[in-house]
């Protein structure tokens, strides 16, 4: 099963969360964004009109802004926006979506934790933590589940598409009952490996029981071969 209809206008966000500590030291993660990258030149290339929201990875906004232009075919449009923090993209989804789109892709690797309002800076830290010998202990909430948010608000006809980075042991049950969980439509189950690395297999799992497997590929591959199956 693939959407089986336009995937366009489509939102994709990609790449990590920073959750500041101090002034310089931030909880991430090792998301490099390069597939939602890859997954919104795929888009453009077929003609699909895109938005990609990226967080901090190292993709110079104007270069890919750039790519983007030139990827987009058939009068395809598309725009970039970037975001550092879990609350940056809580807002920027919040402006975004439901909106127009007919799918969300969310690739973006959102951290599960950070600290609580109470003791962070919310704007912008503006100290630094001291060392200390005694060692450092950190009280730590959990962050918006923005997935399940976002699945909550789509409307008719509109389609919320997961990502699932688990280890390899369990993969597609563990991506199975992470979507059910956060009540969307289709989930990707790719194993921790995936992170960082140029090439990637993963399975496409539907809500309704179908699934279909990619064989070892570049994430460039990849990401048109996911569009495809989106669109089938």
């Amino acid at each position: 099963m693939g959407v089986g209809r336009s995937i366009s206008p489509l939102l994709i966000t990609a790449g990590p969360t920073h959750e500041p500590l101090d002034a310089v030291r931030y909880i991430g993660n090792r998301s490099s964004g390069r597939l939602g990258v890859a997954l919104a030149l795929a888009a453009l290339q077929r003609g699909i009109t895109t938005t990609l929201l990226l967080g901090p990875t190292c993709h110079d906004s104007v270069s890919l802004s750039r790519q983007m232009h030139d990827s987009a075919e058939s009068g395809a449009a598309c725009a970039l926006r970037r975001f550092t923090t879990t609350a940056d993209l809580e807002a920027v989804l919040a402006d975004e979506w439901p909106g127009a789109y007919a799918c969300l892709i969310m690739a973006a690797a959102v951290a599960d934790y950070r600290l609580p309002a109470h003791t962070r800076d919310v704007d912008k830290p503006v100290s630094k933590l001291r060392r200390s010998d005694e060692g450092l202990h950190l009280d730590l909430e959990a962050t918006p589940d923005l997935v399940a948010a976002c699945a909550q608000r789509k409307q008719g006809g509109q389609t919320v598409v997961a990502f699932a980075l688990e280890d390899e042991v369990g993969l597609a049950e563990a991506a199975r009952e992470k979507m059910q969980r956060k009540g969307v439509d289709g989930i990707v189950a790719n194993p921790l490996g995936t992170m960082e690395a140029r090439s990637m297999q993963a399975s496409l799992l539907w809500a309704d029981g179908t699934e279909c497997a990619s064989g070892e590929m570049d994430k460039a591959v990849f990401a048109g071969w996911l569009i495809d199956r989106l669109l089938a």
